[in-house]
């Protein structure tokens, strides 16, 4: 195994797939729910320091990994924890066929759920219209009428993540999009309210393991329709 990972990358709204031969990674965690799929061999991945070894593989939000041996084609969903229902999403995942079509139209048909308190949607949009710039936690808080620690509670308790990492997440798909549709990295970066391309570059390394070069150099990209 190598740094590089090679293959099909489908960039939807809340989620994102990839089919192909996957690079190993540094431990890191995500806030997104991460599904590995392998057809063939078994997939090592260390989880929390401990080693796995499986065909099918769920990575919860927030846990610490590292991808360690991968061998052939391997597939793989990351899916962003506030749309989903972790157990509806696992069930569904482990029923799926191997393919991105399958993977795609099961994920597509599963229901979403929204925050159930209508002050963190109203700061959801807020953030969504401040991404290209600065995003300020006090601005989301005044947008839900809420003071800071009221809103960083109720994210956590709704989302299951602070408010900085919720815009980092944000900010990287962002930054993400913008570069698989022929934006260079720092373009990208700059799009999506990075410093630079190395902040995004960093910011990257922190949440997946591997850099935007070598993450995105080999794959095919195909952008969902939303």
């Amino acid at each position: 195994m190598t740094d590089e990972w090679s293959g099909q990358l489908w960039l939807g709204r809340d989620y994102g797939l990839i089919l192909g031969e996957t690079g190993r990674t540094a431990p890191h965690a995500h806030y997104a729910h991460q599904f590995i799929l392998s057809s063939d061999s078994p997939v090592t991945v260390s989880l929390d320091g401990h080693l796995h070894t499986a065909c099918r593989l769920f990575i919860p939000s927030r846990q610490s990994h590292a991808i360690v041996q991968t061998q052939g084609n391997v597939l793989m969903a990351y899916v962003e924890p506030g749309a989903f229902d972790a157990q509806v999403l696992q069930h569904a995942l482990d029923a799926a066929d191997f393919g991105l079509e399958s993977f795609e139209q099961t994920l597509r048909r599963l229901p979403r759920r929204r925050a159930d308190d209508a002050r963190v949607q109203r700061a959801l949009l807020t953030l969504d219209q401040q991404l290209s710039g600065k995003v300020s936690a006090q601005s989301l808080a005044q947008a839900a009428h809420l003071s800071l620690s009221q809103l960083e509670r109720l994210f956590v308790n709704q989302l299951g993540v602070p408010v900085r990492r919720l815009v980092m997440w944000r900010r990287l798909r962002m930054a993400l999009d913008l570069a698989l549709n022929g934006h260079t990295l720092t373009e990208a970066a700059h799009g999506a309210g990075f410093a630079d391309s190395a902040h995004f570059s960093r910011t990257m390394k922190q949440l997946f393991g591997v850099t935007a070069g070598a993450s995105l150099r080999h794959l095919q990209v195909h952008l969902l329709p939303l």
